[in-house]
């Protein structure tokens, strides 16, 4: 009889996103085993051993180890892919766009290599082309390419609703699609306060006011921190989608997908409402839009859209 394995997730780039997943599962107990693969390995062993060293102080079964090759990540059942370049000064979008594309495209190979069987998750930034270039490089079926993006906008939104109405901490529930970052779109429609609608308690005015706020909430961190963006709230928005597809929960949250005609959209990747599990994406729901909504939407896709037409005018997926 063959000895049942433990569950493996293998995060790609250890820096302070990357390792807060991996601490932050490993607090959960959520699978056997973490695997940091990054291209310092001495930072990586040195935060797995304090991690490893922090899973038995908090009497959790949890191991984390380091790839020092890439054959390291085979069996994983997920892989968290976080590694990416900074944009750095002088350069503009398009040159960060092509930087992280042919950094994803590298870790893809690896990932397609020894760990066919697994479901990406892309955290890595302009996040939903990232998605976009993981599915075409890999050729996994679009259920098992997800981007992170959707659940770290809805917290964003639902903590300064928090601020807003100064009452229902932890029974906020903010709803946003589409894109990532300026063309986020919020439904106020689906957000509720312990199951009020928000805008029973809010006026639209300030209903705007959050919206705002929440798509430049990234941006507002790194203005605080000066040398750095955001990583707590990163993090553990991409390990509660790693929880929901090693625990097959069905759970449903707001991630970057693949469109292939869904809300009238094809071979473009968007933010929607999915229920994860263990074949990754189990449903995707496409629900009713205002006509400003859908007019949103479109701005967000078509934004996806320019990015990727510029790695198709390069000829980055033909080579």
């Amino acid at each position: 009889m063959e000895k049942k394995r433990g569950k493996k997730v293998t995060i790609i780039g250890a820096g302070n996103v990357g390792a807060t997943v991996a601490y932050s599962l490993a607090m959960q107990g959520v699978c056997h085993e973490i695997v940091l693969r990054d291209r310092n390995p001495d930072i990586s062993m040195g935060k797995a051993l304090d991690m490893s060293q922090a899973a038995n102080a908090a009497r959790m079964h949890t191991i984390v180890k380091v790839a020092h090759e890439a054959k390291d990540i085979a069996n994983s059942d997920v892989v968290v892919i976080t590694a990416g370049s900074p944009r750095k000064p002088g350069m503009s979008r398009d040159d960060l766009l092509m930087v992280n594309a042919e950094i994803t495209k590298e870790v893809i190979q690896d990932v397609k290599k020894y760990a066919p069987d697994s479901i990406i998750i892309m955290v890595s930034n302009p996040l939903d082309v990232m998605t976009y270039v993981a599915l075409k490089e890999s050729g996994f079926p679009k259920e098992r390419v997800v981007g992170m993006a959707g659940i770290l906008d809805s917290a964003r939104m639902a903590h300064f609703i928090y601020e807003k109405i100064g009452y229902g901490a932890g029974q906020i529930r903010a709803s946003v699609m589409g894109g990532h970052g300026d063309t986020m779109v919020p439904l106020p429609k689906f957000s509720t306060v312990a199951g009020v609608p928000l805008s029973d308690i809010l006026s639209k005015e300030e209903i705007d006011e959050i919206v705002e706020r929440t798509k430049h909430g990234g941006a507002e961190i790194v203005g605080y921190l000066k040398t750095g963006s955001a990583y707590y709230a990163p993090a553990k928005s991409t390990a509660i989608m790693v929880e929901a597809i090693l625990k097959d929960t069905k759970q449903i949250h707001p991630c970057a997908v693949y469109l292939d005609g869904h809300y009238g959209y094809t071979d473009v990747v968007s933010g929607v409402p999915v229920a994860l599990g263990a074949n990754g994406v189990e449903k995707l729901f496409e629900m009713t839009l205002t006509d400003e909504q859908k007019e949103l939407f479109d701005k967000s896709v078509k934004s996806v859209k320019e990015m990727i037409d510029v790695l198709k005018s390069n000829n980055f997926f033909d080579k």
